[in-house]
């Protein structure tokens, strides 16, 4: 019979460590009393995870990375939280008729007795480390004692019929306002950007929006909607009462350290108010411009029209694509003790330290081309305008810009030389548009591939074929998807840009009313790089893959 090697061989024989390590580990060993794998550890001699993984391969175990493991909600809520707590093991799928379960030490008979036993499954063990089985069961179970406990508290109840007194002490009961809170600190923790709670026929799904992307994190019983609902509205100050039209409002709180604000919208739906909590995280807006994936060429050219004392500055792009962020740290660039800065916005995202921001009120008649008169009389150097929506205020913004102030705002269009015919069609004259207008800016937001994951390889002669890749390129990157990126293959987001200057050539195409073709045509012989071109450059320096580029701009 072949004798097992023990665990120093083993972690020697795949090079883990050395001779001289397991000698000095062993004395202390004999000299503690402590196991082997602890003496490692506390010496820091191998890593955990490599340390696991090898004990699991001599006992003849499967090692699994619960961080890379998709674990089935379903299977974590068969035991208690303090069952998993007590033997560090927890459920995470169904294997036909057996459980998985996870557990630091899969030598615990006693603990796979008692989670057979509960749970009324066989049960096969796999092996994680301790680390890793804590932060599992801090992020499923936690999360599903919370809605089982509402879910139990709600039960019989017909939250349709409570009065307004009910209402507001239901929203005050211990575990919704857990479960809101563990909603917002997880939503926080995975880099989401906002917080999707959809009512549906028979249940509440709730979804986040990571990196540009919704992901569905989980589905409550439907009788704690009316307490989740109520709960977050009351946070952000609005009428509970009311469930007939869209209301909006704001939170700020502290989250993990970070100081975040929240902007809250509901909106009726035919099975309930569905709520959109957006995540400001305060320290994003602290970004420089060089930050966001400028190419050298763009941002010389932006950096030139933002530098001067006056003229028009447009971002452009759909909802979501960025120009907020832009802006905000285009002022931070420009955001000096002897600069008048002045923005009126729909609503304020974020709040600057030294701008004086203003928020439209359309109820109270404070419209954006209201604002921009007052803002006018206010002796300012630098006006930011959430956005030019109409005729008038595209008017007042083209005057002020012709008149000694810097103008920065936004405008949706698809590309840069789009927003030239826009400001012509809601009427702005083609000679103010020429006269105020200095630059133009296209944005979209692409995921950036994983650092950890992301996998070369060679093109194939399909993304070749059409020549936008050129025929030089040897190798890209796609994504693949681990722990470090929530499977995606994907984390953060970079920005592509299409930077336009207002040449003479443009400005001549503009007084004679030229296309947005022909503009276009005339920029890009000027040098201006277009959005899928800038998007294919950052292909090939391995920050983002084809696939993504292609789902944005083409």
């Amino acid at each position: 019979m072949r004798k097992t090697k023990d665990l120093g061989e083993v972690l020697v024989d795949e090079g883990l460590i050395s001779e001289g390590d397991l000698g000095k580990a062993q004395e202390e060993q004999e000299r503690s009393g402590r196991s082997l794998g602890r003496v490692l550890l506390d010496l820091n001699l191998v890593d955990e995870t490599k340390l696991v993984e090898a004990l699991a391969r001599q006992i003849g175990l499967e090692f699994v990375d619960l961080g890379d493991q998709q674990v089935d909600g379903s299977a974590v809520a068969l035991i208690p939280e303090q069952v998993a707590r007590r033997h560090r093991a927890i459920p995470i799928s169904f294997e036909d008729s057996t459980l998985v379960v996870a557990m630091s030490d899969p030598s615990n008979v006693i603990a796979l007795d008692d989670i057979r036993t509960i749970t009324g499954f066989e049960v096969r063990a796999v092996v994680a480390t301790a680390a890793d089985v804590d932060a599992a069961i801090n992020k499923y179970a936690k999360l599903d004692q919370s809605v089982e406990d509402m879910a139990h508290q709600a039960a019989g109840a017909a939250d349709e019929d409570l009065g307004l007194d009910e209402m507001r002490a239901a929203v005050e009961e211990a575990p919704i306002v857990k479960l809101v809170n563990l909603l917002i600190t997880q939503a926080v923790a995975d880099r989401a950007s906002d917080i999707h709670v959809e009512p549906t026929e028979k249940d509440v799904r709730i979804r986040y929006r990571i990196d540009g992307v919704l992901h569905e994190v989980m589905r409550s019983p439907k009788n704690i909607q009316n307490g989740l609902v109520s709960r977050l509205k009351v946070m952000a100050d609005i009428n509970i009462a009311e469930r007939r039209v869209p209301q909006d409002g704001r939170v700020s709180l502290s989250v993990g350290g970070k100081s975040v604000d929240l902007r809250v919208a509901t909106l009726p739906t035919v099975y309930g108010e569905k709520v959109v909590l957006r995540i400001l995280d305060k320290s994003n807006v602290l970004l420089r411009l060089d930050q966001l994936g400028f190419v050298d060429e763009s941002y010389d050219r932006y950096e030139t029209a933002f530098r001067k004392p006056y003229g028009a500055l447009l971002v452009t792009g759909p909802t979501g694509s960025g120009k907020s962020t832009s802006l905000y740290a285009t002022l931070n660039m420009i955001n000096t003790p002897d600069k008048n800065i002045i923005t009126v916005e729909d609503p304020v995202e974020y709040r600057l330290a030294g701008i004086n921001q203003m928020q439209v009120n359309p109820k109270a008649g404070l419209t954006f081309a209201n604002a921009l008169r007052s803002i006018l009389r206010s002796d300012p150097d630098v006006v930011l305008i959430g956005e030019i929506r109409d005729r008038e205020t595209a008017l007042i913004a083209v005057e002020a810009a012709m008149t000694g102030h810097l103008v920065l705002s936004t405008l949706h269009t698809n590309d840069a030389p789009s927003a030239v015919s826009r400001l012509i069609e809601m009427g702005v004259e083609p000679y103010l548009v020429v006269s105020a207008l200095d630059c133009v800016v296209a944005q979209r937001l692409a995921r950036k591939l994983c650092d950890r994951c992301k996998e070369e390889y060679k093109p194939t002669k399909a993304e070749l074929a059409d020549g936008r890749l050129g025929e030089k390129v040897e190798q890209l990157w796609k994504a693949v998807g681990c722990s470090h990126c929530g499977k995606t293959g994907y984390r953060g987001r970079l920005g592509l840009f299409e930077v336009m200057d207002m040449s003479e050539e443009i400005e001549k195409l503009t007084i004679e009313h030229g296309s947005s073709e022909d503009i276009k045509r005339t920029a890009i012989e000027q040098g201006m790089t277009t959005l899928l071109e800038d998007g294919l450059e950052k292909v090939k320096q391995g920050l983002t893959s084809l696939e993504e580029i292609y789902r944005v701009v083409a």
